[in-house]
């Protein structure tokens, strides 16, 4: 069954999406999901118990090829982790797939990715004298995390390196699971159910007709402050209140992380660049406030292939002049990505019976329909 995005249900949202409107719509991208669900609430026990609620999510910029793209980054909070940045600040590249998993899985993520990077030749060889030395080489995996803690027996450790090779592997391009998969399988957004979300944006032909995409795992924002469109909505959602049996962090705790690509031909400098416009899109939701959020933003470009080398080589530049709708582009792709995947999730009980009602989607067509932002 089709899962409801936020246009289906009318809300009228700026800009021109692609085809699938999804990240994949920049061309080469592929994404893939491994969501672990394992028993029912009443099996949990203690950390360490028959019962998940979590998984992993795998975006490939050029699909399951050996590919060094450029990368930029920036981060609006930093409670959170994205590895290999410091290597993605000096180099400007991004080698290999971006993971995003929850926080206490990164690291067999990592290590898993390494594996599966060495295994399919999905690194560039050191070279001595001229000729590349197979087997020897070096990168630094880039793995982001959101906390799944409230819902998800994240103390359990119970995502395997199985579930980031069946991530990677189930990678493809096309339309993209939204809502309760991958690494957002656990997540809350706002005090909904969260999760994860993609979205993007095709420019006009006199803007150079480059493609914008977006994929989101929302695990953040304070229901007090949530709005869509301009229309505050806390007050006007009845019930759908959080049930927090065990642990009730403080409204806000969490994170975003927020992928974005583009096939424009863009410097490492001018992706940091357009990161820092995914907090304007968070913003327009009401987050991006928190303290304990970590809100981090990776971009990379498909374009200039061939732009990794050893020795030299050409590429292309487009002039900052022209960055304007690409920027403006990526905070609406940032938006509507995070209202698809509170769109597409579905409410879910983890452990001690805590639960995140999905949005009501009746009670937001209606609340928005009253000043003018639902389409009929």
């Amino acid at each position: 069954m089709k899962k409801a995005r936020a246009r289906d249900l009318g809300i009228v949202l700026p800009g021109t999406p692609g085809l699938h409107n999804a990240i994949t719509d920049v061309s080469g991208v592929e994404v893939g999901f491994s969501t672990v669900i394992i028993g029912e609430p009443q099996d949990y026990k203690g950390p360490g118990s028959a019962f998940a609620r979590t998984g992993v999510t795998a975006v490939l910029p050029r699909g399951k090829r050996r590919s060094a793209v450029f990368a930029g980054r920036c981060d609006l909070n930093g409670n959170g982790e994205l590895t290999g940045t410091h290597w993605i600040d000096d180099s400007g590249f991004m080698h290999g797939p971006l993971m995003i998993t929850n926080t206490n899985s990164v690291g067999v993520v990592r290590d898993t990715v390494s594996k599966w990077m060495l295994d399919n030749g999905f690194y560039y060889p050191m070279v001595e004298g001229g000729r590349p030395i197979e087997g020897v080489g070096y990168f630094y995996p880039t793995v982001g995390e959101t906390w799944d803690g409230t819902l998800n027996d994240t103390n359990g450790f119970h995502v395997k390196a199985a579930h980031a090779l069946e991530a990677l592997e189930n990678a493809k391009p096309g339309p993209v699971a939204e809502g309760n998969v991958g690494g957002g399988t656990g997540m809350q957004c706002h005090e909904f159910k969260g999760g994860t979300g993609t979205a993007s944006r095709v420019l006009t032909k006199e803007q150079g007709g480059f493609t914008v995409g977006a994929l989101v795992q929302a695990n953040h924002g304070f229901r007090a402050h949530f709005e869509i469109l301009g229309v505050p909505m806390a007050d006007k959602i009845k019930g759908c209140d959080p049930i927090l049996n065990s642990l009730a962090p403080k409204p806000g705790t969490g994170s975003v992380i927020v992928a974005l690509a583009t096939d424009a031909p863009l410097l490492p400098r001018q992706l940091s660049k357009m990161c820092r416009r995914a907090p304007i899109g968070i913003g327009k939701l009401g987050a991006g406030f928190e303290n304990g959020s970590g809100d981090i933003f990776l971009a990379f470009s498909s374009a200039n292939e061939n732009a990794y080398t050893f020795t030299q080589t050409k590429i292309d530049l487009l002039g900052d002049d022209m960055m304007d709708p690409i920027y403006k582009a990526a905070a609406e792709a940032v938006e509507e990505a995070i209202l698809n995947a509170l769109c597409a999730a579905e409410t879910m009980t983890g452990i001690e019976g805590n639960t995140y009602f999905a949005l009501p989607h009746e009670q937001v067509v209606a609340v928005l329909d009253e000043y003018g932002k639902i389409r009929r």
